[in-house]
């Protein structure tokens, strides 16, 4: 027999519930402002009950920490974010679908926290878009979880001069990994999220593929996911484009047809990264902006403000364009050149190859194009030898190895020349 105690609070108002609950049954309950008393339901059935908006999201809190259920076949457990593509996602997962959101730490500074896929706001998104369907959900707070697998690594990477990114450590990482986790605890047979990716088979093993919509693919995103986990995971929209997604969502009247897209790295909270950073141990110094040869030719005020390949914000007058090339955090500063200094043709990632390949296409960044690649394994990862010069190449960027649609390898950008 265990106790669990969820609350929750909004414009002065404050609801409460505390539950005991005996295996996956709660036996006793002090939960009012729900529809219905959760005496005697099992944990599944409850978290399927609706109410006064701050009872349910109370009561979502006290569910969290100790859901479980028994296994039943053919049950999938949904991720749902509050937006169009995982309600559909949960459409077709019905009939036996079970919803989960993570709610996840925001910067409390940040000025746009609401369009954030895991803010407050769309975790009572996601759960009314799944009550509304008779489907259970469940919240899982991880914030300080989250904080401390994310956030922190983020912060650190650039105190050290890297460029990372951190939704391919949250999504295809921390995200997976607790996702998959509460689906084994739900007795689901296999998660189920909006992702638009798809997953193939190659020589008997099961890969991340690009989604059929290149404009919206996400297996950049998703390439940290361990091939072996894949059994047990499905991408519903992997075969279809957003348009058809928001189609779906409006014929079924769901509200989450007009939501809008949430934002990237969604603990900024709308907010510009290098804002973020200020206010989270980064503080502004003023140092050098120096050229290849070790002349100052500028002066600014923290070298974590610059990543390579940039050229907004240097306020340097030269006789041609100068783009950052590199920083370096010891003298903090910040070595800029022509673009010509930015050309890289070899590159080192850790990570892991996830199929013998010798010809693969690189994705350096996620919003640049791949280019032809020579892969060798090493001990920690791979080198590759680009067939022509990449630009912008920055340590701590994902490095996403593809053979035609399928994810090959991944790593994290070490070094480059």
């Amino acid at each position: 027999m265990i106790e669990t105690f969820g609350d929750s609070s909004r414009n002065g108002e404050w609801a409460a519930v505390r539950l005991q609950v005996d295996r996956d049954r709660i036996v006793e309950a002090d939960a009012p402002g729900l529809d219905r008393d959760v005496t005697g339901l099992t944990l599944l059935e409850a978290a399927a009950v609706g109410g006064e908006t701050l009872a349910v999201d109370a009561l979502a809190n006290a569910l969290g920490p100790v859901f479980r259920a028994e296994p039943v076949a053919g049950r999938v457990a949904v991720a749902m974010s509050g937006g169009v593509d995982s309600a559909v996602a949960l459409l077709r997962s019905l009939p036996s679908a079970i919803g989960v959101t993570l709610r996840l730490w925001l910067d409390p500074d940040g000025p746009d926290s609401e369009r954030a896929c895991c803010s407050p706001e769309s975790v009572i998104s996601a759960r009314e878009t799944c009550h509304r369907l008779g489907v259970p959900h469940v919240t899982l707070d991880l914030r300080e979880e989250f904080r401390r697998a994310v956030v922190t690594p983020f912060v650190r990477g650039y105190a050290r001069g890297e460029t990372p990114n951190p939704c391919t450590r949250c999504n295809g990482g921390f995200r997976f990994g607790e996702l998959l986790a509460f689906a084994r605890r739900s007795g689901a047979d296999r998660l189920a999220t909006g992702h638009y990716a798809r997953i193939v088979e190659r020589d008997g093993r099961l890969l991340l593929g690009r989604g059929a919509d290149r404009t919206k693919d996400q297996s950049y995103m998703l390439a940290a996911v361990d091939p072996d986990r894949l059994g047990h995971v499905s991408f519903p929209l992997g075969e279809q484009g957003k348009g058809a997604t928001r189609a779906e969502a409006e014929r079924a009247g769901l509200a989450a047809a007009r939501r809008p897209e949430s934002q990237e790295a969604c603990f900024l909270a709308g907010d510009d990264y290098r804002e973020f950073l200020g206010r989270h141990g980064l503080e502004p110094r003023a140092g050098s902006i120096v050229g290849e040869d070790g002349n100052e030719l500028g002066r600014h005020d923290g070298f974590w403000r610059f990543t390579p390949g940039q050229r907004r914000g240097l306020a340097i007058a030269a006789p041609e364009p100068l783009y950052v090339i590199g920083t370096r955090p010891g003298a903090n500063a910040v070595v800029v050149g022509p673009r010509s200094a930015l050309a890289r043709t070899r590159v080192s990632a850790r990570g892991r190859l996830y199929a013998d390949v010798d010809r693969v296409e690189a994705k350096l960044r996620y919003r640049s194009p791949g280019v032809g690649a020579t892969v060798q394994p090493t001990a920690r990862g791979f080198r590759l030898e680009l067939d022509e010069p990449a630009y912008g190449v920055a340590s701590g960027q994902a490095a996403v190895l593809y053979d035609g649609d399928v994810v090959v390898g991944y790593g994290l950008i070490a070094a480059s020349q």
